[in-house]
């Protein structure tokens, strides 16, 4: 089965949508104006039941079926990135410094999308549970979600979740099982050593070398303590010190990140970037403070599930559209805490070239959008069939 032709009809709506969202966004939790667009078109749809508020702006929306039943979750992020927009588009960012560039106005014109199917059609039992979620980029919002207990409030069963991707052909799906997302940690590490005149190096203790060598020795965690089957990257992304020609700078901060995907080379890599902190301290006489956040953990999807959403996409887009076994990207994603609560499965959505996620030149591409909604429609329908 093609796109459903119901949801091919108001293509252009969920157009519109998007660029409304495109042109307006918004950062973090302080999604307020975005869940207001949603609220509305929600109740324009007619769903059963809307909650509001959870993770400060985030949106659920129940639409039962026909008779009893499980309930699935479908998910989709609604903020925005704090960068320029650049796209050139005629819905480009309203707003200074914040840009969707990213493609989460996308992700909930495509599930709204979904939801005005469903709420017409009703063709499934059980419920179908619609998570409008704020803060992806950075805040945790998902795990916010799920500590507030949204899973347990609305007896959620299984989740799921699409994300655009520009470097995959048009109206491709990909997905694994196993970990398809890294758990990313960041580090700052903050060296401090005696500022004077660059004049008198004899009266200082510098930290730029220390900090130098520190950002070296981060690369043999990878080339000397990893298992090279296995996946890690250490990037050191920032380095600040000074603020004068002819003087040696009292301190110095070296920041970064790290990505894994399995607790026993997180924990590693965590021991070694402290390890490695202590021994430059001591081989160049300066502090070394390391502070190390733990960030989203992996996102694994469950094999059972991640089948069954192929098996979903290939009703879509047909078999040869598939991935089944896609390579995992060390980039990160807050959907792996609903994928740490409930069984469910991520999967990246072809959008046939164009700038990068994350590039300012970025603009969601609306053709996929009719793909993405149905899959979310008939993900329910497939997932839990109408009885009568």
């Amino acid at each position: 089965m093609p796109v459903l032709n119901r949801i091919a009809a108001f293509a252009d709506d969920m157009a519109k949508w998007r660029q409304h969202l495109h042109r307006n966004p918004e950062l973090g939790f302080d999604c307020h104006r975005t869940a207001q667009f949603v609220v509305e078109r929600l109740r324009e749809m007619g769903v059963d039941e809307l909650h509001e508020g959870i993770a400060q702006t985030g949106v659920v929306a129940l639409i039962n079926g026909q008779g009893a039943g499980p309930t699935i979750g479908l998910r989709a992020d609604m903020d925005a990135l704090p960068m320029p927009d650049k796209s050139g588009a005629d819905h480009a960012s309203s707003v200074p410094g914040r840009a969707h560039a990213c493609g989460h106005d996308g992700h909930t014109a495509m599930l709204l999308g979904a939801a005005r199917y469903l709420a017409e059609t009703r063709n499934f039992s059980g419920r179908a549970a619609l998570l409008f979620q704020p803060a992806e980029e950075g805040g945790g919002g998902g795990r916010v979600m799920v500590e507030e207990g949204v899973m347990e409030r609305f007896d959620i069963a299984e989740v799921y979740a699409l994300h655009n991707a520009p470097q995959y052909p048009f109206g491709h799906f990909l997905t694994a099982p196993g970990p398809i997302m890294a758990a990313v940690d960041e580090f700052e590490i903050t060296i401090t050593g005696k500022g004077g005149h660059a004049a008198h190096p004899d009266g200082c203790v510098d930290p730029i070398p220390a900090a130098l060598a520190l950002a070296q020795g981060f690369d043999t965690i990878v080339s000397r303590n990893a298992d090279p089957i296995d996946r890690l990257v250490v990037s050191v992304t920032q380095v600040h010190a000074g603020t004068a020609f002819n003087v040696v700078p009292g301190d110095a901060r070296v920041s970064g990140t790290v990505r894994t995907f399995t607790p026993q080379m997180r924990d590693m890599a965590e021991h070694r970037i402290r390890e490695i902190g202590a021994g430059i301290a001591t081989m160049f006489g300066v502090e070394v403070h390391v502070d190390y956040t733990r960030d989203y953990p992996a996102t694994v999807n469950h094999a059972r599930e991640a089948a069954l959403a192929a098996d979903v996409a290939a009703d879509v887009v047909g078999e040869a559209h598939v991935v089944r076994d896609s390579k995992p990207s060390m980039g990160a994603e807050d959907f792996a805490y609903m994928l740490e609560a409930r069984p469910g499965a991520y999967l990246n959505l072809g959008s046939g070239g164009g700038p990068m996620c994350h590039n300012p030149a970025f603009d969601f591409n609306d053709r996929i959008s009719p793909i993405g909604a149905s899959f979310f429609a008939r993900l329910v329908e497939m997932r839990q069939p109408a009885t009568s």
